[in-house]
């Protein structure tokens, strides 16, 4: 890890990084670093390597002035939180951002481009077959229409209105979810049970597939990963992916595991096809770092070709989700390079950034900062605050970091570093210790 002293525009000045922080928390950090623990040129210092996203952090001047406050008024965040849909996302590295710029000077047959862009995606996850949709949501409904009609045309043109008797998606309860919807969208009816023999005794002729959610072995399947502090362990009750897998396959019927975003482990891109699962599905716009509209379905070849002719360009159940010519691009591009970084040390480096958030916010009295690994494999800062001393209750505290400048959006009681870019962790350790210092009693 570089030192702070080799590093152009260091804080090592003439004052310790640690002392200047915590001036700055009380006093506005003045000078040299402005409160948004920015040089006077506009670039955040960071004791850290360049993360593996490339592109420069933003500053608190960015986030006043950008292309989203301009042309709409609306107020980017520093995303100190898990890669989610509803606060954007992930961000695209450089070289995913100059592939879709490419892309875009081109016109290309789009069946020749799905049908060469799935290829390079099983080449990569060791699948049969693939196909780039557009998002994990397209992937879950795909992946059910191909069960439910093979390569059937008339049922294809039947779909979502399922006359046939193979129409049941079996769901064991602790599986189900809120996008399992999707699975009727295709036009399957869900069966929910809850016992692992009551499952197994209830597959007949009538089930068309068993989905199943990779997330369900970290015990929290619809939720960010969590400190093992604050994890449960999964019960024997429930049936894990690889287990679902195996009775798929005694009992014949497609079983569908749904990872979108459990990355890291990156093994898991191919560990549930190389367990045997007929279909696999990965977001794009998460751990991948694809554009938030890309998703990957893989598996079977036979089921992967019958969720294509669904999928656009095709006029079947998948045309409404189109995906363009350069997300298909970019998400290539995005894999290619995902299994091509040194994916530990990327780890190691968002581990190496919430050890040091931890350390700087922890001189606050009355704040407990602890760095610690998740169920998801790597680190955290779990936050929590004496309320005798900083009288403000978290739902409350998040509030007001989000609506302040700069505005700072965090996971529940959980600081993230994962979506930092290197110098974007002073900006959250300077606005947390500024608001920590204001709410003190």
């Amino acid at each position: 890890m570089t030192s702070p002293d080799d590093r152009p525009n260091s804080l090592s000045l003439s004052v310790t990084r640690r002392a200047f922080l915590r001036a700055g928390a009380a006093a506005g950090v003045a000078g040299t670093v402005g409160t948004s623990g920015c040089t006077d040129d506009g670039v955040s210092p960071s004791r850290f390597n360049d993360s593996a996203f490339g592109g420069r952090p933003n500053t608190v001047a960015d986030l006043e002035d950008n292309i989203y406050t301009r042309l709409l008024g609306v107020r980017p965040h520093i995303g100190a939180h898990e890669h989610i849909t509803t606060m954007g996302g992930s961000r695209m590295p450089p070289e995913v951002l100059e592939a879709i710029v490419e892309a875009n000077e081109y016109f290309v047959d789009m069946n020749e481009l799905t049908e060469a862009a799935g290829a390079r995606v099983a080449e990569v996850m060791g699948a049969e077959a693939a196909i780039v949709t557009s998002g994990g949501f397209a992937s879950l409904l795909l992946g059910s229409a191909a069960c439910l009609t093979g390569t059937d045309m008339d049922r294809m043109r039947a779909l979502p209105n399922v006359t046939w008797a193979r129409r049941n998606c079996l769901i064991q309860t602790p599986h189900r979810f809120s996008y399992d919807h999707a699975y009727r969208a295709a036009g399957m009816t869900n069966v929910y049970v809850d016992s692992r023999d009551e499952f197994i005794s209830r597959i007949d002729a009538s089930v068309a597939m068993l989905p199943a959610l990779s997330a369900i072995e970290r015990g929290s399947p619809i939720a960010p990963p969590r400190s093992m502090e604050r994890s449960s362990p999964t019960p024997d009750t429930v049936i894990l992916p690889e287990e679902m897998i195996d009775i798929g396959k005694q009992h014949d019927v497609p079983v569908m595991i749904d990872m979108a975003s459990d990355l890291p482990p990156w093994e898991n891109l191919r560990r549930f096809i190389d367990l045997g699962a007929d279909l696999v599905v990965v977001s794009g716009g998460k751990g991948i770092l694809a554009p938030q509209s890309t998703g990957i379905l893989a598996g079977r070849a036979d089921l992967i070709e019958a969720a294509r002719m669904q999928n656009a360009p095709n006029d079947y159940i998948g045309r409404g989700m189109k995906i363009g010519k350069e997300e298909i691009i970019a998400l290539v591009v995005a894999l290619e390079r995902a299994v091509r970084i040194d994916q530990t040390a990327e780890v190691e480096d968002w581990n190496a950034r919430a050890r040091w958030l931890a350390e700087e916010l922890a001189v606050v009295p009355g704040v407990v900062a602890r760095y610690a690994m998740n169920n998801g494999g790597y680190a955290d800062v779990d936050l929590e605050w004496d309320q005798s001393l900083i009288p403000v209750q978290p739902r409350e505290f998040k509030r007001m970091l989000r609506e302040g400048m700069p505005s700072i959006v965090y996971d529940g009681t959980t600081v993230r570093t994962r979506q930092l870019r290197p110098g974007e962790e002073l900006l959250v350790a300077n606005r947390l210790k500024e608001l920590f210092t204001e709410l003190s009693l």
